[in-house]
C-alpha cells in the first residue's frame, strides 16, 4: 500500500523536492502475509522517519471471536533538531498499540486503541517519557464507495503543565477502484501517531481545525490463488 498524506501549509528552511512546504507524509507498506505487514514513511514535520510492523492476532468470526485484534509496533526519529542540540537517540520514540475492532454491520465498524508511547528524551517539566492514551474510532458507510470516519485520543495521567491537547478528527473516505481518498478535518496538523497523539496543540472545538487529505493506493505483486487451486 502506498499512502500520500497532505495537511496545512507550513514553513521550513530545507525540504524534500519542495514537498516540505506543506505537512506531507509519504509512506509505503508491504503485506508479507494476510496477517503481517511492515512499512515506513517520511514526514515533512521535523523531517521525521517512521518504521512500523502490524500483525493481526485474532480475526472476528460469526461464531466465537467477537472482535479483530491487531498488534501495532512503531518507531520514529526526528531528523531535524534546532541547532542539532540533541542526538538521534534523544529524538527517537516508540509506540505500541492494540487495535481492537468490531464490525457490527456492513455499515458500522468501531475500534478501541489502547496506546503506550515511550520517548527517549522529553522536557520533564511538561511530560513523561512513558505516556498512555486510549483511542476510539468509528466508520459508517453511507454508500458502497463513501464512508464517514472519526477518531479521538484521550491521554491518561497528563501533567497539569502539559500544553498539548487531545487529538480529534473527522473524515470522509471515497473509494474509486484501487484508490482511497480521505478528506479530513482534524485538531492536529501533525500526521504520525507519535505527534498527533502526544504533541497536538490544537483545540478542535476552539476553532483549531486543519483540512487535509490522504491518498492510498494498493498494488498486487501477484494474483491471489483461487480457491479451486488451493
Amino acid at each position: 500500500i502506498f499512502s500520500h498524506r497532505f495537511g496545512a501549509l507550513n514553513s521550513g528552511s530545507y525540504n524534500l523536492y519542495g514537498l516540505d512546504q506543506a505537512a506531507v507524509r509519504l509512506g509505503l507498506e508491504y503485506g508479507i502475509t494476510d496477517r503481517l505487514g511492515v512499512g515506513f514513511g517520511r514526514s515533512s514535520s521535523d523531517k521525521m522517519m517512521d518504521y512500523y510492523v502490524r500483525y493481526k492476532l485474532l480475526r472476528q468470526q460469526t461464531s466465537g471471536m467477537p472482535v479483530t485484534i491487531t498488534g501495532f509496533g512503531y518507531a520514529s526519529v526526528k531528523l531535524a533538531s534546532p541547532g542539532d542540540a540533541t542526538t538521534l537517540n534523544d529524538r527517537t520514540a516508540y509506540i505500541t498499540q492494540l487495535l481492537i475492532a468490531r464490525k457490527f454491520s456492513p455499515q458500522l465498524s468501531l475500534q478501541l486503541m489502547p496506546t503506550f508511547v515511550h520517548k527517549n528524551a522529553v522536557d520533564k517539566t511538561i511530560e513523561s517519557n512513558d505516556q498512555l492514551a486510549i483511542g476510539v474510532g468509528g466508520r459508517f458507510k453511507i454508500s458502497r464507495s463513501v464512508a464517514i470516519t472519526s477518531e479521538y485520543y484521550h491521554r491518561l495521567d497528563v501533567k497539569s503543565t502539559n500544553p498539548y491537547k487531545n487529538s480529534i478528527g473527522f473524515g470522509v473516505d471515497i473509494e474509486t477502484g484501487g484508490h482511497v481518498f480521505q478528506l479530513l478535518l482534524s485538531s492536529s496538523q501533525r500526521i504520525t501517531e507519535r505527534t498527533f497523539i502526544t504533541e497536538s496543540t490544537g483545540d478542535f472545538f476552539n476553532g483549531d481545525i486543519h483540512l487535509g487529505f490522504n491518498v492510498t493506493r494498493a498494488f498486487q505483486l501477484k494474483k491471489p490463488k483461487s480457491k479451486l487451486a488451493q
